[in-house]
């Protein structure tokens, strides 16, 4: 399964959701959607504006985790 760390990574650059929110151009419902891990999918061009505005990496941000 993929992980999401967006709170992980908001909370190390001390940037709240809504601050991210306007910075990127997402709704605060879908920025909330792939927080809670429960996206289906995400564009890389959304992964490339997250990594960008968060000086971080995609692995930052996602993690797999075999399922057992």
């Amino acid at each position: 399964m993929i992980i999401v760390n967006l709170d992980v990574m908001l909370a190390k650059r001390k940037m709240s959701l809504t601050e991210l929110s306007g910075k990127v151009g997402i709704t605060m419902a879908n920025l909330s959607i792939l927080k809670k891990g429960k996206a289906k999918a995400i564009r890389f061009s959304t992964l490339e504006l997250l990594c960008k505005t968060l000086d971080c990496q995609p692995g930052d941000i996602l993690e797999y985790e075999a399922d057992e």
